[in-house]
C-alpha cells in the first residue's frame, strides 16, 4: 500500500511497514533498535516527510501521465542500482581500497576480549582512524547521497515559472 495514489495515504503505510520492521526487531531481540526505529524513522523522518509533502501541496497523481513516469522511474532506479552494483564490485576486486577490500571490521571481537586493547578500541581515536582509512569510500557515498537529497529539497521547494509550489 506504499503505492497509494495519495501522497498523505503512502506516507501512512510507510509509517505502518516501520513498524513492522520494529516488530522483527523485537522478535530479533534487538529492543534497542526497535526503539530507534520507531523513534527516529516512523517519527521523526515520517514526520519530516509528512511536512514536506503537505508544504508542496502534492496532490493524488492518477491517468496515463503518471504510469509513464512511474514505469521509466522504476526503470530508471534498477538501471541505476545495477550501475552501482556493478561499480562496488569493481572497485573491490581492483584493491582500490586497499585493506577495506576485505570488508573486515575496524575492531575485532578478539581485541574486544583482552582487557588492554579495550581502553583503545572504544576510543573516539580509534573510531575516527577506522572511519578515515577503512571506510573512507562509504562515508563519501553517503555524504553525496545526503547532498543529492538535499539539493533535491531545494529544487522541490523552490517556486515554479507558473507560480505554483
Amino acid at each position: 500500500m506504499v503505492c497509494s495514489k495519495h501522497p498523505v495515504s503512502a506516507a501512512m503505510f510507510m509509517i505502518i511497514s516501520l513498524v513492522g520492521v520494529a516488530a522483527l526487531f523485537v522478535l530479533l531481540e534487538a529492543f534497542f533498535l526497535a526503539v530507534l526505529q520507531i523513534l527516529v524513522y516512523a517519527g521523526a523522518v515520517m514526520v519530516l516527510f509528512l511536512f514536506i509533502i503537505m508544504l508542496l501541496d502534492v496532490g493524488p497523481e492518477g491517468g496515463k501521465a503518471s504510469k509513464i513516469k512511474l514505469i521509466s522511474g522504476l526503470a530508471g532506479a534498477f538501471s541505476i542500482s545495477l550501475l552501482v552494483v556493478v561499480f562496488l564490485m569493481m572497485v573491490q576486486s581492483s584493491g582500490w581500497l586497499g585493506e577495506a577490500s576485505s570488508w573486515a571490521p575496524v575492531v575485532s571481537t578478539a581485541e574486544l576480549t583482552t582487557g588492554d586493547n579495550l581502553s583503545f578500541s572504544t576510543s573516539v581515536k580509534s573510531f575516527g582512524y577506522g572511519l578515515m582509512t577503512k571506510y573512507m569510500l562509504p562515508l563519501q557515498v553517503s555524504g553525496f547521497l545526503l547532498l543529492a537529497a538535499m539539493v533535491g529539497v531545494i529544487v522541490l521547494s523552490k517556486k515554479g515559472e507558473e507560480g505554483t509550489s
